[in-house]
């Protein structure tokens, strides 16, 4: 179940980023939701590969 914390850590991470270059609120938006999405999908696989291998 890391996916869950590992969706809003992204958002987190995204919408930091795009705060620290100066960018609007849909452009926290943006990179929040592309962060979100791409740390979800990294998690969803380590979870996976973790349970394929058999280390949990």
């Amino acid at each position: 179940m890391i996916m869950i914390p590992a969706f809003f850590l992204g958002a987190l991470i995204g919408a930091m980023r795009a705060k620290r270059k100066q960018g609007s609120k849909l452009d926290m938006l943006q990179y929040g939701a592309a962060h979100a999405i791409i740390f979800f999908i990294v998690a969803l696989f380590a979870s996976i590969a973790v349970g394929w291998l058999g280390w949990a």
